[in-house]
């Protein structure tokens, strides 16, 4: 089965977006592309544990597309894929004909979880119900973004999706900082300094400002740390966070976030 086919149309795509959805995303620090997660699937490495079988599936289904609809630039990553089409008749035949093709091919497409979805923007207004899906942890939906003389415009964007926001702040919530009193803040740095990094590399790399909400989670904790270990910070929050704050001022390296946003870049830092 198909987990989730998105075709999407719209007669241009937000530029940011379409080198996310082809695999062309570009950059020093994106350790976990788009272009090599593709390419991990096309190589048939399984990965998170997808079995071998449906991949092989799903690649029949990459070599179909290229073959009979070379006109329609898509995406696949294991078992979700994105088409993209330009214009609202075409992807309603192209969803029918991907529809038809998986069937022949003894698999299913989830229709449930499958969808059109309009790629609105400044220059493109029309009303549809569908505007925006996930796609490998970035949610695509119209956003304000600048051109280039400063001028502002509503482009269709990626950023961090809701999901992995929750899961990121259930994971930070398991680490019960709150709890690691022995340890000096810079042993806490170096313990979680290369999972902040990753985040900050993958999620980061567009729209890096929804990723303070799970960056002010991290330094919430963080104050509560604070206030935990030294005795005469212990009911004042306000205290614990200019702690912190004095800390970033002396040390702005420290945690890999406080050196992407800057010192008013998080609510820590910013408090005075």
């Amino acid at each position: 089965m198909l987990h989730l086919v998105n075709v999407i149309w719209g007669a241009r795509c937000g530029k940011t977006a379409r080198r996310v959805l082809l695999g062309e995303t570009r950059s020093r620090d994106h350790a976990y592309s788009v272009r090599r997660r593709r390419e991990s699937a096309l190589t048939r490495q399984a990965p998170h544990g997808l079995p071998s079988s449906r991949l092989v599936s799903t690649i029949r289904f990459d070599r179909w597309m290229q073959e009979k609809h070379p006109y329609c630039p898509f995406a696949r990553y294991a078992d979700d894929a994105v088409v993209h089409c330009s214009s609202q008749l075409q992807a309603q035949w192209k969803l029918q004909a991907i529809a038809k093709r998986l069937d022949e091919c003894g698999l299913k497409l989830n229709l449930q979880k499958s969808a059109i979805v309009y790629c609105k923007n400044s220059n493109r207004r029309e009303v549809h119900a569908c505007k925006q899906f996930t796609f490998l942890g970035f949610t695509f939906r119209p956003r304000g973004a600048k051109n280039r003389y400063g001028r502002l415009f509503d482009s269709f964007l990626p950023a961090v999706s809701l999901e992995a926001t929750k899961k990121m702040l259930r994971t930070i919530k398991s680490w019960r900082l709150s709890r690691q009193t022995p340890a000096s803040i810079g042993e806490l740095a170096s313990r979680y300094n290369p999972i902040l990094r990753g985040w900050l590399n993958y999620y980061g790399h567009f729209y890096k400002s929804a990723l303070l909400r799970v960056f002010d989670r991290f330094e919430a904790a963080l104050a509560r740390w604070v206030r935990r270990k030294y005795k005469k910070l212990k009911r004042h929050e306000g205290r614990s966070y200019r702690w912190i704050w004095r800390v970033a001022r002396r040390q702005p390296q420290l945690f890999v976030h406080w050196r992407a946003y800057g010192r008013a870049g998080c609510r820590a830092i910013g408090a005075v």
